[in-house]
C-alpha cells in the first residue's frame, strides 16, 4: 500500500541513526558554540535570485543582532556547494575563516553589550538538490505538466544553511524577517508571511514575517501559481487563508481545500488560537509531499485523502481526511509556535502533531473514531531506538516519535480522565510557551504540573527506552494477581480494566499485587486506550 512509503522511510531513518558516528562538524552544527552564544538574532532580510534554468541561486542575507557579550568572532552556517562571496559590516569587508559548513566572521567593529549591529552575507552557487524531499532537504527543481518550472525548498534536519546563510541552530529564532525572491518572468514566488509588494520590472516578490520563525520554516516556492482565498472567523478574529496552486489544479483545490478551515476549527478548539494571525495562513502546492513551513504550509498529496491515498492506521478513519493538510497544519502549533531547542527533542513537534490527527477526528467524527485511529497507528511502531536522540550534535531520535509519541499522549489523556481539563492543558501549553523554543524537559514538567499527575516515569519509559510496559496477570477465582514488567524503576501507571459491564482502576507496579473483584474475571479486558501489552500468565 502507498503508506508503506512512509513506513519504509521511518525504517531506513532509524537504521541510519543506529550507525551514526558523530564528528566535529556535527558539534558545530548541533551545539550552542561560543561563536553563537554571545549574540541574539533579531532580524533577517534574505534577498535572493533563483535561476531555475541553471539550478543556480545568488543573493545576500542581512543579519541583525543584539550583543549579549562583547566578542569578535561570529558563526554563520552555509553548506557547500554554496559559497560565501563576501561579508560586510557597516560597508567594510570582513575576513571569514571557514570550517566545513561553519564560517567564522572576524569582526573589526567593537561589539558593545546591548547594542544592535548588522552583518551582510553575500553568497551564490548551485544548492544541494533534494533527492527525496522533504526528508533529505535542498531544492526541488521540477516542472509542471505544462513544462513550466516548479521549484521549492525543504530543509528540516539537514538545516536551512543548505540553501541560505544563517545562524543554523534552533535555540535562537529570528524575531521577524523579510524575504525577497527574484524569479523568471511568468512565474511567482510564494514565501512565508504576507506579500508586501511585487516589483514588476524585476519580477521580485517581497514577503514579510512579523512573528518569530525557525530557520527550517523559511521557504521559497516558485511556480505558475494561481491564488484564491477566504476569511476564517477564528478565536482572534478574521484570519486570511490563502491558497496558491498550479493553474491546472484550481478547481479541484477549491473543493479539496475546504478541509483547511475544518482543520483550524478543530485545532483552535484543542490548542487555542492559530499562532500567526498577523502573517496569515497559506497552503502552497509543491512538487514534493509537503512540509510545515510557518504560515506557508506546503502541500503535495495530490488532492486525495489519506497519506498518498493510504491509511496509516488501517482503521478506515485515515481516509476521512487529507493527511498533509491536517498534519502539516498541526505543526503551526507544535513546531512553529512551540519549537524544540535541540532536534534530539523532535518528539515535541512530531508526537504532538501526530496526536493532532487524532484530535481532528475527535472534533469532527467523535471520540471512538479518534481512538480507533490512534490505536491503529501502533502497528507502525518499531521500538528499536529511543524517541529522544543524543543532544548537541543535530541528531533526531527514533521515527517512533510520530506514532509512539501520539500514543503516549493518548495514554496520558486517559490518566487525566477529564477531557475539559485535558483540553485546558493542551491550550495552556500553546499559551504559556507561545512563540518559544523549548526542551523536552520543559514540556514534561509542564504536563506534570498542569495535570497534577507524576508522569516522570511514564516519560522515561516511552521517550527514553524502547520498552513497552507489559501488564502481566493471572486469575484465581475472584482474585487478580498482577504486576508490570519491562518498565523503568518507579513505573506504576494506573490503568483501567473492564470486568463484565464494570470498569475498575488498578495500580500495577513492578511488584506482584493481589486484588479481589466481584464479577466473572474471565471477562477481564484491559482498556485498549492505554499503550501497554497485556500478558496473561498461569496462576
Amino acid at each position: 500500500m502507498k503508506q508503506n512509503v512512509f513506513l519504509l522511510f521511518l525504517t531506513l531513518f532509524t537504521l541510519g541513526l543506529s550507525a551514526q558516528q558523530f564528528t566535529h562538524q556535527d558539534t558545530l552544527r548541533g551545539s550552542i558554540t561560543p561563536e553563537r552564544a554571545w549574540w541574539d538574532l533579531t532580524y533577517y532580510h534574505l534577498s535572493i535570485e533563483v535561476r531555475p534554468d541553471n539550478k543556480f541561486i545568488s543573493g545576500s542575507n542581512l543579519i541583525r543582532y543584539q550583543v549579549l557579550d562583547a566578542q569578535k568572532v561570529l558563526q554563520i552556517d552555509l553548506q557547500p556547494p554554496l559559497r560565501i562571496d563576501k561579508v560586510t559590516q557597516d560597508g567594510k569587508s570582513l575576513a571569514v575563516i571557514s570550517k566545513g559548513n561553519a564560517h567564522f566572521i572576524q569582526l573589526k567593529k567593537e561589539q558593545v553589550k546591548g547594542q544592535y549591529n548588522e552583518v551582510v552575507v553575500h553568497y551564490s552557487g548551485h544548492p544541494k538538490e533534494a533527492e527525496n524531499a522533504p526528508w533529505d532537504g535542498g531544492f526541488s527543481w521540477k516542472k509542471d505538466t505544462n513544462g513550466k518550472h516548479f521549484v521549492a525548498t525543504s530543509c528540516q534536519g539537514l538545516g536551512a544553511s543548505v540553501w541560505w546563510p544563517n545562524k543554523d541552530h534552533m535555540y535562537d529564532e529570528v524575531d521577524s524577517m523579510a524575504i525577497s525572491v527574484k524569479v523568471p518572468k511568468g512565474l511567482m514566488d510564494v514565501s512565508n508571511g504576507r506579500l508586501r509588494k511585487v516589483d514588476k520590472d524585476t519580477n521580485t516578490y517581497h514577503w514579510f514575517v512579523a512573528n518569530p520563525i525557525n530557520n527550517y520554516g523559511v521557504n521559497v516556492n516558485i511556480g505558475d501559481y494561481v491564488h484564491f482565498g477566504e476569511k476564517y472567523k477564528g478565536e482572534k478574529g478574521l484570519l486570511d487563508m490563502d491558497y496558491y496552486v498550479l493553474r491546472d489544479n484550481l478547481e479541484k483545490a477549491k473543493k479539496h481545500f475546504k478541509q483547511a478551515p475544518m482543520t483550524l476549527r478543530a485545532f483552535e478548539h484543542w490548542f487555542g488560537p492559530y499562532p500567526f494571525y498577523e502573517d496569515s495562513y497559506k497552503l502552497v502546492e509543491v512538487p514534493y509531499l509537503g512540509m510545515e513551513h510557518q504560515s506557508s504550509v506546503t502541500y503535495g498529496n495530490h488532492y486525495q485523502n489519506g497519506y498518498l491515498g493510504g491509511d496509516l492506521s488501517s482503521s478506515g478513519w485515515g481516509l476521512e481526511f487529507d493527511y498533509i493538510i491536517i498534519h502539516e497544519s498541526g505543526h503551526e502549533w507544535f513546531a512553529n509556535n512551540i519549537t524544540y531547542k535541540d532536534i534530539a527533542d523532535m518528539w515535541v513537534h512530531e508526537g504532538f502533531t501526530c496526536y493532532s490527527e487524532n484530535l481532528f477526528l475527535d472534533y469532527h467524527f467523535g471520540t471512538k473514531a479518534a481512538e480507533d485511529y490512534v490505536i491503529g497507528l501502533r502497528r507502525n511502531i518499531r521500538n528499536n531506538i529511543p524517541i529522544i536522540g543524543p543532544y548537541g550534535v543535530n541528531q533526531e531520535g527514533s521515527g517512533d516519535m510520530y506514532f509512539k509519541g501520539a500514543n503516549m499522549l493518548h495514554t496520558i489523556r486517559q490518566l487525566v480522565d477529564d477531557d475539559v481539563k485535558w483540553r485546558e492543558v493542551l491550550r495552556g501549553i500553546n499559551k504559556d510557551f507561545y512563540h518559544q523554543t523549548v526542551t523536552s524537559d520543559q514540556i514534561e514538567k509542564y504536563l506534570i504540573d498542569q495535570t497534577g499527575i507524576d508522569l516522570s516515569s511514564i516519560f522515561d519509559e516511552y521517550l527514553r527506552t524502547t520498552m513497552i510496559p507489559e501488564f502481566e496477570y493471572s486469575i484465581a477465582g475472584n482474585t487478580l494477581k498482577f504486576r508490570y514488567r519491562k518498565v523503568v524503576d518507579g513505573f506504576n501507571m494506573p490503568i483501567k480494566i473492564h470486568i463484565g459491564d464494570k470498569t475498575h482502576w488498578i495500580a500495577p507496579s513492578k511488584q506482584w499485587k493481589n486484588q479481589t473483584f466481584t464479577g466473572d474475571l474471565s471477562t477481564l479486558q484491559v482498556d485498549r486506550n492505554f499503550y501497554i501489552k497485556d500478558v496473561r500468565s498461569r496462576p
